[in-house]
Protein backbone atom coordinates (compact mmCIF):
# COMPACT_ATOMS: atom_id res chain seq x y z
CA UNK A 1 0.00 0.00 0.00
CA UNK A 2 1.59 2.97 -0.90
CA UNK A 3 0.67 6.52 0.69
CA UNK A 4 -1.11 8.99 -2.38
CA UNK A 5 1.36 12.09 -3.36
CA UNK A 6 -0.96 14.32 -2.14
CA UNK A 7 -0.65 13.39 1.79
CA UNK A 8 2.62 14.37 0.69
CA UNK A 9 2.15 18.05 -0.95
CA UNK A 10 -0.75 18.71 2.20
CA UNK A 11 2.69 17.45 5.14
CA UNK A 12 4.79 19.45 2.54
CA UNK A 13 2.79 22.98 2.62
CA UNK A 14 1.95 22.00 6.45
CA UNK A 15 5.78 22.57 7.01
CA UNK A 16 6.25 25.72 4.87
CA UNK A 17 3.63 27.58 6.72
CA UNK A 18 4.91 26.36 9.79
CA UNK A 19 8.63 27.76 8.85
CA UNK A 20 7.11 30.91 7.56
CA UNK A 21 4.88 31.59 10.27
CA UNK A 22 7.64 31.11 12.60
CA UNK A 23 10.26 32.82 10.46
CA UNK A 24 7.85 35.81 11.02
CA UNK A 25 7.13 35.69 14.25
CA UNK A 26 10.01 34.57 16.25
CA UNK A 27 12.93 37.29 17.13
CA UNK A 28 15.71 34.62 18.22
CA UNK A 29 18.35 34.05 15.62
CA UNK A 30 18.35 30.37 16.04
CA UNK A 31 14.49 29.97 16.33
CA UNK A 32 14.24 32.07 12.86
CA UNK A 33 16.99 29.53 11.75
CA UNK A 34 14.78 26.35 12.66
CA UNK A 35 12.24 27.98 11.06
CA UNK A 36 14.25 27.92 7.36
CA UNK A 37 15.55 24.74 8.06
CA UNK A 38 11.62 23.69 7.71
CA UNK A 39 10.99 25.38 4.69
CA UNK A 40 13.90 23.93 3.08
CA UNK A 41 12.60 20.74 4.43
CA UNK A 42 9.48 21.17 3.01
CA UNK A 43 11.13 21.66 -0.27
CA UNK A 44 13.54 18.22 0.11
CA UNK A 45 10.15 16.25 0.62
CA UNK A 46 8.05 17.76 -2.62
CA UNK A 47 11.12 17.10 -4.65
CA UNK A 48 11.08 13.82 -3.07
CA UNK A 49 6.75 13.64 -3.70
CA UNK A 50 7.09 14.78 -7.65
CA UNK A 51 9.99 12.53 -8.99
CA UNK A 52 7.53 9.29 -7.40
CA UNK A 53 4.63 11.17 -9.10
CA UNK A 54 6.16 11.94 -12.85
CA UNK A 55 9.14 9.86 -12.73
CA UNK A 56 8.72 6.34 -10.40
CA UNK A 57 11.88 4.95 -11.87
CA UNK A 58 14.26 7.53 -11.78
CA UNK A 59 16.10 9.06 -8.90
CA UNK A 60 16.40 12.90 -10.14
CA UNK A 61 14.29 14.14 -7.52
CA UNK A 62 16.00 12.10 -4.45
CA UNK A 63 19.66 13.17 -5.66
CA UNK A 64 18.16 16.85 -5.83
CA UNK A 65 16.78 16.21 -1.89
CA UNK A 66 20.53 14.91 -1.63
CA UNK A 67 21.83 18.01 -3.01
CA UNK A 68 19.43 20.39 -1.31
CA UNK A 69 20.19 18.79 2.22
CA UNK A 70 23.27 19.11 1.64
CA UNK A 71 23.14 23.04 0.35
CA UNK A 72 20.97 23.17 4.14
CA UNK A 73 23.86 21.29 6.35
CA UNK A 74 26.27 24.15 4.81
CA UNK A 75 24.22 26.96 5.21
CA UNK A 76 23.17 25.89 9.01
CA UNK A 77 26.87 26.07 9.83
CA UNK A 78 27.83 29.14 8.28
CA UNK A 79 24.62 30.47 10.26
CA UNK A 80 25.59 28.98 13.33
CA UNK A 81 29.21 30.58 12.89
CA UNK A 82 27.48 34.38 12.59
CA UNK A 83 24.75 33.67 15.50
CA UNK A 84 27.79 32.76 17.63
CA UNK A 85 29.60 35.74 16.76
CA UNK A 86 26.81 37.82 17.16
CA UNK A 87 26.11 36.77 20.34
CA UNK A 88 29.60 37.13 21.82
CA UNK A 89 29.61 40.83 19.99
CA UNK A 90 25.89 41.87 21.39
CA UNK A 91 25.92 39.21 23.74
CA UNK A 92 22.34 38.38 23.17
CA UNK A 93 20.60 36.44 20.20
CA UNK A 94 17.37 38.64 19.45
CA UNK A 95 16.99 40.53 16.29
CA UNK A 96 16.68 43.69 17.99
CA UNK A 97 19.89 43.86 19.35
CA UNK A 98 21.33 43.89 16.51
CA UNK A 99 19.38 46.50 14.10
CA UNK A 100 21.50 48.81 15.22
CA UNK A 101 24.92 47.77 13.66
CA UNK A 102 26.32 50.74 11.55
CA UNK A 103 29.83 50.38 11.55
Amino acid sequence: MTIPVECFSVLSALLFFIGVYGFVTRRNLIAMLISVELVLNAVDLNFAAFNRLLFPGQFEGMFMSLFSIGVSAAESAVAIAIIINVYRNYHSDQVNCIENMKN
